[in-house]
């Protein structure tokens, strides 16, 4: 059986903003957040370590990889979807300054595009390949995916027949964890389970 730990990178000063592909470094919580989601993982052996090339995702696998000992391998597929010109703004002000789009955007969600930004379908397109690539490169011992809830819940809802409800409970949280558990390296298999900081839910997908 394959493991692999999907995790939520710890918290930046730009939570409640639209932080796609905007750089943010951990905040003093957000390294608060590390020694929690180390421990939490502690319970098993990882011997890989995936991250997205932005430095929230970055630093936040840097810890892992430094408890396990673990090589740690940069990737910037594993990034959040693109939010165009609305990076860095809260909704109350994408609402001010682009009332129609973020109507027709809020109604439309997860279908439509900020303005200038990646659109979802694209997004979903590159988590799904991505994924896929990196299933092919697992092994039997554990490895950790260090990315965004965007790209978390796309692998949920998209390959793991979870509901657009549950994949945004489980990943709403920063340094939320996924556990996903596979037979065979072609797709993903009988089983996903989920642990959530602070709370510890298990739920399973046949």
């Amino acid at each position: 059986m394959i493991r692999i730990f999907l995790v939520r990178h710890a918290e930046t000063d730009m939570a409640g903003r639209f932080c796609g592909h905007s750089d943010p470094e951990l905040n003093a919580r957000g390294r608060t957040q590390l020694a929690r989601l180390v421990t939490m993982l502690s319970q098993t052996i990882i011997r890989r370590v995936y991250a997205s090339d932005l430095r929230r995702a970055r630093q936040t696998a840097e810890a892992i990889a430094a408890h396990f000992g673990a090589k740690l391998h940069l990737r910037p597929g594993l990034r959040e979807i693109y939010f165009g010109r609305w990076e860095g703004l809260t909704w109350n002000e994408i609402q001010c300054h682009d009332s129609i789009l973020a109507r027709n955007w809020a109604v439309e969600f997860p279908y439509s595009t900020a303005p200038g930004g990646e659109s979802f379908r694209s997004f979903a397109l590159r988590v799904r390949r991505g994924f896929a690539s990196l299933l092919r490169e697992a092994t039997k011992s554990p490895i950790a995916i260090v990315t965004h809830a965007g790209y978390i819940r796309v692998v949920l809802t998209s390959l793991c027949r979870v509901s657009e409800q549950e994949a945004w409970d489980w990943t709403k949280e920063y340094g939320s964890v996924v556990t996903l558990d596979t037979n065979h390296l072609g797709g993903l298999g009988i089983g996903t389970s989920i642990s959530r900081y602070p709370a510890f839910v298990q739920a399973e997908r046949l």
